[in-house]
């Protein structure tokens, strides 16, 4: 039986040289496997006729964005997960989710390899083959850019030799990638560090700087899921885009950041994630009044580690499920409703209002009306400090 590859097929340049390259370098037949992650751009029908006239046996569209949203978004979204405390994971969160898809067609089509368009300075081919590696570890990865030293010249002329029904002309200065939760940007200008971003670098957030009415929304949440903004319930996708829409207008969630990659090296990226950044802002503040304090404080360290584990392509580790049951249970009483004001570049809570409320008014307040003792103070301060007190004495006895 003949071998086949399915390919992680993004309709571009790449990917669609890859299809008779591979076919050439292996004898396989080629599965190209589309995955609709709120990405926009071209038609996913157009895609999925690209790949068959590239030479694919079999073609496959799947619209994952609702899936994407509620269950890779989400569970970033409850996480905090902002890697090295700024980036939301734009792409790190769609790699497994896309993975999932190739190991369920290969399954479906008998799929013997799995191909992806990553090089190998990225992290991205961590994120598809440890992924695979955990889904279904007897599929073998090719990946032509990094295996074969697949460089934007050989795959012009290589369609233009096989004279594919691809445009090679087109040609961005930079490199991009995004979906619904944000958009990636390198390369190009931007690998000088010292260098600016323009406003051509941008495509989901407009000019922060630019004078504008400022945009009011209350967003609700339920056990630390998003399921209305003003009022009106939607859906997690629905609550991404519209948020992405607003925020953007507003220009929030601009990242200009060095990060370190996986590989070990340093790399200039340039975000814009607005509805992420809406959404993270609120969450965290909806936390504040409802999570008790020190399930809040160690919550802290599992979300930075749950976010590292993400960006590192371990989404389906057993530390990463693990990690995932601590912050369910800790989303349990994460309900209630965040007022924004989204305006010159930020999104700045400005009014909380929850059920599960933990705040207190008649402990919290300084007027009429306190029933916090006051006269536990004393004793509880003394002996609070006592440790340091007698650590103190020590230390001075002993000069």
């Amino acid at each position: 039986m003949t071998d086949r590859v399915v390919l992680a097929f993004s309709g571009g340049l790449d990917t669609s040289v890859a299809i008779p390259f591979l076919a050439e370098q292996t004898g396989a037949e080629v599965i190209a496997v589309a995955v609709d992650v709120g990405q926009g751009g071209e038609d996913m029908e157009v895609i999925r006729k690209r790949a068959l006239d590239c030479g694919a046996a079999e073609s496959v569209v799947i619209d994952a964005r609702e899936e994407f949203a509620a269950d890779f978004c989400v569970p970033a979204l409850q996480a905090n997960a902002l890697y090295m405390d700024r980036y939301p994971l734009v792409s790190a969160l769609s790699r497994p989710l896309i993975v999932k898809h190739l190991a369920a067609a290969a399954k479906e089509f008998n799929g013997t390899h799995v191909s992806h368009g990553c090089t190998g300075k990225g992290n991205d081919q961590v994120r598809f083959e440890a992924g695979l590696a955990a889904l279904n570890p007897s599929l073998k990865v090719i990946a032509p850019a990094r295996d074969y030293a697949w460089t934007r010249d050989k795959a012009i002329a290589f369609a233009e030799e096989k004279g594919l029904p691809i445009d090679v002309t087109k040609k961005s200065p930079y490199s991009i990638d995004q979906n619904i939760w944000g958009r990636a940007v390198e390369t190009g200008f931007l690998e000088d560090i010292w260098n600016s971003p323009i406003e051509d670098v941008y495509s989901y957030t407009d000019d922060p700087s630019q004078p504008r009415e400022a945009d009011e929304v209350v967003i609700t949440f339920q056990a630390g899921v998003p399921v209305a903004l003003d009022g009106r319930s939607l859906t997690p996708f629905q609550i991404i885009a519209e948020l992405n829409r607003r925020a953007g207008a507003q220009g929030v969630g601009r990242l200009d950041m060095v990060e370190d990659r996986l590989v070990g090296i340093k790399s200039r990226e340039v975000y814009e994630a607005p509805g992420a950044i809406a959404l993270i802002t609120a969450h965290m503040e909806l936390e504040n009044v409802t999570v008790e304090r020190d399930v809040a404080r160690f919550k802290r360290s599992v979300d930075q580690r749950w976010g590292e584990l993400v960006y590192d392509g371990l989404w389906f580790s057993p530390l990463k499920n693990a990690l995932d049951a601590f912050i369910a249970d800790a989303q349990k009483y994460v309900s209630g409703d965040i007022r924004m004001t989204l305006h010159g570049g930020r999104a700045v809570v400005t009014g909380r209002r929850s059920e599960t409320s933990l705040y207190d008014f008649s402990l919290a307040t300084y007027d009429t009306g306190d029933t916090f003792d006051q006269s536990l103070a004393k004793g509880f301060v003394q002996l609070w400090s006592l440790p340091s007190k007698i650590a103190a004495a020590r230390d001075g006895r002993l000069g």
